[in-house]
């Protein structure tokens, strides 16, 4: 069931050749309601005026883009990308490693991973006996970055092989350490930026994304 590693077999190479992005073969409604739920919970969390809540989805939303754009050039230099979704697994392909479900998942993960840190976010873990602790944003940051990178685990070992790991050096491990603890590292402290650090941050990080997209869509880059 699960798959910790990737196994350079030929047919996950053929899975990956296989792949349409944004092709609208498997398309369905369900793009739009997963859409609708998205808006909801961003402009709920607007209404209330929680702004940290807000910028928690938007810092690691936009870096989980900056990573997809590099794992899609990866794949266009290097023949196969580090990680791939397969034509069966979804409704829609953006880029050749993340697909509109998956995409809009990481939309919501920043703001859950958010929620789930104390009130008081200057709590410490394991504080006790003149020990400082562990600050509460880091740990929640690894703990959220060990449970995706589970599930990853789980998605990569599905029979419609939702996941697809090619290089046998790629899995797990390298996917907690490299991908997931900055996510959620970049959703648990950008909150905390003093307000001007906080927005030139995020504007940099998605005029970024942006330029990106723009630039490299047209060039059949990614």
């Amino acid at each position: 069931m699960f798959v910790f590693w990737g196994d350079g077999s030929q047919e996950a190479k053929a899975l990956v050749d296989a792949i349409r992005v944004r092709s609208t073969e498997n398309f369905n409604w369900t793009f739009i309601f997963i859409l609708a739920v998205v808006f909801y919970v961003y402009w709920s969390e607007i209404h209330r005026k929680n702004t940290e809540a807000v910028c928690a989805g938007l810092a690691l939303y936009g870096v989980h883009w900056l990573y997809e754009i590099g794992n899609a050039v990866i794949a266009h230099v290097f023949g196969y990308p580090l990680w791939s979704v397969s034509n069966a697994s979804t409704t829609f392909i953006l880029l050749i490693g993340v697909c509109w479900e998956l995409s809009m998942m990481f939309s919501l993960a920043g703001i859950i991973s958010f929620k789930m840190m104390p009130q008081d976010r200057t709590t410490r873990y394991f504080a006790k006996n003149g020990k400082r602790g562990i600050d509460c944003r880091l740990v929640v940051a690894l703990e959220m970055a060990l449970l995706f990178a589970l599930f990853e685990s789980f998605l990569a070992g599905t029979s419609n092989h939702s996941f697809i790991w090619v290089y046998k050096w790629w899995g797990v491990l390298p996917v907690f350490v490299t991908t997931y603890i900055p996510f959620f590292l970049a959703s648990n402290y950008v909150p905390d930026m003093e307000p001007k650090k906080r927005r030139n941050f995020l504007l940099g990080l998605w005029g970024l994304v942006a330029l990106l997209l723009v630039v490299l869509i047209p060039l059949g880059v990614i």
